[in-house]
């Protein structure tokens, strides 16, 4: 093997073809202190602000002038709630759903966006793919849901029926309150961001590994290298490809989930 192929990740070979190994590293663009807290504007935090906009943006101009026969923009806005409203929030929840679908909805098409990022040239990368993101919205998830549970039993009713449910014999109880205290309250929120965070991140790192090895490969001085590059760059464009459908399938699972944990925490018989 080459000298050039045994160095591919040198910065200057990155530095040429994004994605790079630059990816992994969320240099600030601009830091700040505030009260003494530590602030930085970093690549990743440009990229959802910008998904924050562009759905903001979506919808406001989907719904500016609304008409009985929708334009494409209002249909498109239309279309992309009441798949929600009616797919997710009301056929899991039930009519009592319809109230969640706003968030739902939001929740749905900002993990869409931010997820769409890791196969767009010169983002090539999903702000998912760092764990801070994924675990802040599943901390809304969490939340959300348990509130709603206890705002429509009461605290106390809402944790005595999640840990001790009236349908099972006491003497179980030794053994499923701490198994429904941790399903429920530990790996709930845990699973939810790990799940989209690892996902996120396994797929730009084999896109970085496929393109970076197909740049190696070209750069190489051995012509059998050369063309071992183009299967290389193949994979990545197959494997792009895939990795669109897992982002939009990781949206969904997201999504559908927080779903059902809203029905299960309105639900009479929890």
């Amino acid at each position: 093997m080459s000298s050039k192929l045994s160095g591919y990740a040198s910065s200057d070979v990155a530095a040429e073809f994004p994605p790079g190994l630059k990816d992994f590293n969320y240099a600030p663009f601009w830091d700040f202190h505030v009260l003494g807290v530590e602030f930085a504007i970093t690549k990743l935090t440009l990229l959802t602000w910008l998904a924050v906009v562009g759905i903001s943006v979506f919808f406001l101009l989907a719904v500016r002038k609304p008409k009985l026969v929708p334009g494409r923009l209002q249909w498109a806005g239309e279309s992309t709630y009441g798949f929600i409203r009616d797919g997710m929030a009301r056929s899991m929840i039930g009519d009592a759903g319809v109230r969640f679908a706003p968030y739902l909805t939001t929740l749905f098409l900002f993990i869409v966006a931010n997820n769409i990022y890791g196969v767009i040239p010169l983002a090539q990368v999903s702000p998912n793919a760092k764990i801070s993101l994924p675990v802040v919205l599943a901390i809304l998830s969490f939340v959300l849901f348990n509130w709603v549970g206890i705002r429509e039993h009461g605290a106390k009713t809402y944790f005595r029926n999640l840990l001790f449910p009236p349908s099972v014999p006491a003497w179980l109880y030794p053994l499923l309150t701490p198994i429904e205290f941790f399903s429920t309250l530990v790996v709930r929120p845990v699973t939810l961001a790990v799940r989209l965070f690892a996902n996120m991140f396994a797929g730009h790192l084999l896109l970085l590994v496929f393109t970076l090895g197909g740049v190696a490969l070209l750069a190489s001085d051995n012509f059998l290298f050369k063309g071992f590059s183009f299967f290389s760059f193949l994979l990545a464009i197959v494997l792009s490809l895939f990795e669109f459908a897992v982002q939009l399938v990781q949206a969904y699972v997201f999504t559908i989930l927080t779903a059902s944990y809203l029905q299960g925490a309105l639900a009479h018989e929890h």
